[in-house]
């Protein structure tokens, strides 16, 4: 059987796919996963996955494309040849899985099935409904195995990526921790100057850091390493980032993409968590972790991407010091 997950948003939504792209994979001959731009390099990262394809959805992202005819031509025509029997359309609690739907539809795709609080009229052959309070990473799963798809056996439903490659040279000799000042939203990162308080306390500590960043982070990463930290900022592949993030004894980083990493790959999180969206969705799923933020805060659950409230005092009333302790307590409950 040939099989298609679609998980079309951002590199963390991809990761937390992971296990039912495991529970697909466990029962299909080849599976592929169609993902858009911004979420294709954690999809090459999955175990499970044969082939990725990747098309940005008119539908998705912070700015999404306009809708051109061509581009759903081409879109069906890859769909076509892929002769898919099944797709799973995974999407988070707040989007709709039917545009999609409907394009698998056309395309001819045997049975799709996907989580869904609309009536889908004819354009999911499985309608499941999920469960309230749920993780993003749970409700995909149920979402699989109402298609048929459960985990297999042995396997604990956490994150998982392939193994990734020794990073030694990066991040240097002896323990470290890892701080990650970045984030997809102005809303869900903690501030700078909070970050590299944070990495002189650590120091201080006697904590080697390493900060982390994508390419267009090297400003930030260089403010908030300070001098005292290895900056990594702009110098990994997400393989690469893996690795550093694998052996750290610790991860600090804000509800964005590498605190995903970071718990695929087995590792605690201190969680710098605005409450945006709910941590009980959202958090690092399978570790260790020590949330920061008020989750009460004004903004709650308004999914905004700016701060509505001055100050941001959701993350900012968080201190260096506090992030200390959490490290503290996550190391101490490593040790045997």
């Amino acid at each position: 059987m040939k099989s298609l997950v679609v998980r079309l948003d951002s590199f963390g939504d991809v990761l937390l796919a992971g296990p039912a792209v495991r529970a697909v994979a466990a029962r299909s001959a080849h599976v592929t996963l169609l993902c858009g731009p911004r979420g294709a390099d954690a999809a090459r990262l999955l175990p499970g996955v044969d082939e990725v394809l990747v098309w940005e959805a008119p539908w998705e992202g912070f700015d999404p494309p306009p809708v051109r005819p061509a581009d759903i031509d081409d879109l069906l025509g890859r769909l076509r040849a892929g002769a898919y029997d099944t797709a799973l359309v995974l999407t988070s609690f707040h989007q709709s899985p039917l545009p999609t739907a409907l394009l698998l539809r056309l395309a001819g795709v045997g049975r799709i099935g996907a989580d869904s609080v609309d009536h889908p009229g004819r354009l999911l052959d499985v309608r499941h409904r999920r469960q309230a309070g749920r993780h993003e990473a749970e409700a995909a799963l149920d979402t699989a195995a109402a298609l048929g798809f459960t985990a297999p056996p042995g396997d604990d439903g956490r994150l998982r990526v392939l193994p990734p490659p020794d990073t030694g040279g990066l991040t240097g000799n002896g323990p470290y921790v890892v701080l990650h000042p970045g984030a997809s939203a102005p809303a869900r990162a903690w501030s700078p100057h909070r970050c590299a308080e944070a990495v002189a306390l650590l120091t201080d500590a006697g904590h080697r850091v390493v900060v982390t960043g994508g390419p267009a982070e090297t400003g930030l990463t260089r403010r908030v390493s300070g001098g005292l930290a290895v900056d990594l900022g702009g110098r990994t592949t997400p393989r690469t980032l893996a690795g550093v993030l694998r052996m750290a004894d610790v991860v600090i980083s804000a509800n964005t993409g590498p605190a995903h990493l970071a718990a695929a790959v087995g590792t605690p999180v201190v969680s710098l968590f605005a409450p945006v969206v709910p941590a009980g969705r959202w958090a690092p799923y399978g570790v260790p972790v020590i949330l920061l933020g008020d989750q009460s805060a004004p903004c709650a659950d308004t999914r905004a991407l700016t701060c509505p409230v001055p100050g941001h005092p959701c993350l900012d009333e968080v201190t260096g010091q506090d992030v200390v302790r959490a490290v503290h307590k996550l190391i101490q409950e490593r040790q045997p």
